[in-house]
């Protein structure tokens, strides 16, 4: 532990607030928060931690906290930090993960829709859905029974869904607003449970059908029936008061935590949704976190009540949330959330192994590789490859891999700009003159290890450019392929040594997922703006000819040889002038290049 840590940690104050943990470039690597900010961040660096809090441990070189007048406050800012600094020690529900729900809209024609969006907008919501698929098979039963709009035909022009008698928008007549009422009422009455009184008048129609005969519309309303049973009978009742709920249970082992939420509306329990994610603080406040988040940040329609386990703190997610939050002790509800425990724990068990197995192999694998390259765990690393034909549309590219893992958000592109001719060393001098000029320039995080795909003139090359240049001393890899086109040799220091790698170790098959994953990245973007001159290159002579009229022209007559076959008054309808459309055809049918796609 550095002085500094030593000389904050002794000035903690005992109040609540949120910590802010930091590694050596400054870039926030966890957040948290705690009734007692004293003790909460002294525990991380005295007394026994897990590997996983362990490994946090080792990066953090400083830390910042902000102290808060409660743990209310505390709980809503550790939010707010956690979605500001995405911090990659911290759980974070990914890419802002919704559920589907059936929405009725609020227009003169309503539509039954699936939407992932809550609005105030006057539309009736069902759900959650906690997979798209039960939101489709859902409204698929519902079109059936119910003929909503379907189509944006005006009235008297009917739709394929009218002939099917599914819509009733484009009748000739308008529809009475009394109609669509008593339709809004049937399918929230059928979503709330009354799906069985539809099934039995199904059924009373399906005999009368048969008794007089008429076997195939019996046969159609058999099928109906059974869809109903497909979908909605296997939702079981569970409690009988009608009232919206979400039931909490969480289990926790080895530094991992699982919580399940059982979706409970108008007393059917419709689904459940499953999280597994690593923690670091005490587990009651990662829980309470958990749910927060999950409500404030991505499932904001919010059902009447939460059951949760004991010992959760209910006043603070009561007064978080304002819903009722409860802790049954007895009775179904106390049923149902011991229920959910279990469902908890099972998972836990059942995906533990394996999820601890990837997890270990992945960040050994990048311990290892330090190890073997005698530097600090490089948690972040970015990968460079060059890419042209003959030095033709020449590029480069870089992909970052976090703590083993890709982080495609990071990747990125770059047209050669300054170099003639297929010269690979003067490409790797540009594109990463032009990367770390900017990470500097944006105060962007620094790589803890570069590797570039070449041998010692490649990381020479980059070498010089880095230290000579931008003044960074950052650990530098190169990556060797055999004639297969196969990763065959790591090499590293100055100068450059093959660094023996077993071809079965973790190390080995990360450089090699490395290797690869930057290679398919650049010669993907190659072949992608290969392809774009290719299709364009005939038009870029043409004087008049910008971008916007070249993807005009390409775009209404899909090729090339289509424009030299067109007329004049074709390519004037399209707002061509007339003398720019004479001067394209003419260029194009003088040119004895033959046509381009």
């Amino acid at each position: 532990m550095n002085q500094l840590l030593q000389e904050k940690l002794a000035v903690l104050p005992a109040q609540p607030g949120c910590y802010l943990m930091k590694d050596k470039n400054g870039t926030v690597i966890y957040v948290g928060k705690s009734k007692l900010l004293r003790n909460r961040v002294r525990s991380y660096f005295n007394g026994a931690n897990d590997k996983k809090t362990q490994r946090l441990v080792q990066e953090i070189q400083d830390f910042e906290y902000i102290v808060t007048s409660s743990e209310m406050e505390a709980l809503i800012l550790e939010m707010n930090l956690i979605k500001k600094y995405d911090p990659r020690y911290n759980v974070l529900l990914k890419d802002d993960k919704t559920y589907p729900y059936l929405k009725i809209t609020s227009e003169r024609h309503p539509r039954l829709l699936i939407t992932r969006n809550i609005k105030k907008d006057k539309g009736k919501y069902f759900g959650p859905y906690p997979n798209v698929l039960a939101a489709k098979e859902t409204k698929k039963l519902l079109d059936r029974l119910y003929p909503l709009r379907k189509c944006n035909n005006p009235p008297g022009r009917p739709c394929l869904y009218y002939h099917m008698e599914q819509c009733l928008a484009c009748r000739e007549q308008p529809v009475p607003e009394e109609t669509y009422k008593e339709i809004i009422r049937n399918i929230t009455s059928f979503l709330h449970g009354g799906h069985k009184e539809i099934k039995d008048d199904l059924l009373n129609k399906m005999h009368e059908a048969s008794a007089e005969m008429n076997f195939e519309r019996a046969k159609e309303l058999r099928d109906l029936i059974q869809h109903i049973e497909a979908v909605m009978e296997r939702q079981k009742m569970t409690l009988n008061d009608q009232k919206d709920r979400d039931i909490f249970g969480y289990s926790y082992d080895k530094g991992w935590m699982c919580i399940q939420v059982f979706f409970v509306r108008q007393g059917n329990l419709i689904e459940r949704d499953v999280s597994t994610f690593p923690f670091f603080d005490d587990p009651e406040d990662t829980f309470v976190s958990f749910i927060g988040r999950f409500y404030m940040h991505q499932h904001h329609l919010k059902p009447k009540q939460l059951l949760v386990p004991i010992g959760t703190d209910t006043d603070l997610l009561s007064d978080l949330l304002e819903i009722n939050v409860h802790t049954p002790f007895r009775g179904r509800k106390k049923q149902l959330v011991d229920l959910a425990m279990k469902n908890a724990r099972i998972a836990l068990q059942e995906k533990f192994s394996l999820i601890e197995r990837d997890e270990e192999q992945t960040f050994q694998a990048v311990d290892s590789l330090g190890d073997a390259l005698n530097i600090e765990t490089p948690h972040r690393i970015e990968a460079f490859d060059n890419s042209n034909i003959q030095g033709a549309d020449p590029v480069s590219a870089m992909v970052a891999f976090i703590n083993g893992r890709a982080d495609k958000q990071e990747y990125r592109k770059y047209k050669i700009r300054n170099v003639e001719g297929p010269d690979d060393y003067e490409t790797m001098r540009e594109v990463v003159r032009r990367r770390y000029t900017r990470v500097l320039k944006d105060d962007l995080p620094l790589p803890d290890l570069i590797i570039v795909d070449g041998g010692k003139g490649q990381m020479s090359a980059a070498m010089d450019v880095l230290e000579n240049e931008l003044g960074l001393d950052i650990p530098l890899a190169g990556l060797v392929k055999d004639d297969k086109h196969k990763t065959s040799e790591l090499l590293y220091g100055n100068p450059p040594e093959v660094i023996q790698l077993s071809r079965q170790s973790q190390p080995f098959y990360l450089v090699q997922r490395i290797q690869d994953e930057v290679h398919r990245f650049a010669i993907s973007f190659h072949r992608q703006l290969r392809g774009k001159n290719s299709i364009q290159s005939e038009l870029d002579n043409i004087p008049g000819v910008g971008e916007k009229r070249r993807r005009l022209l390409l775009t209404h007559f899909k090729s090339i040889n289509d424009i030299k076959q067109a007329s004049v008054e074709n390519l004037t309808k399209l707002g061509v002038p007339q003398t720019i459309a004479q001067d394209i055809l003419t260029h194009l049918n003088n040119d004895k290049g033959g046509e381009t796609t």
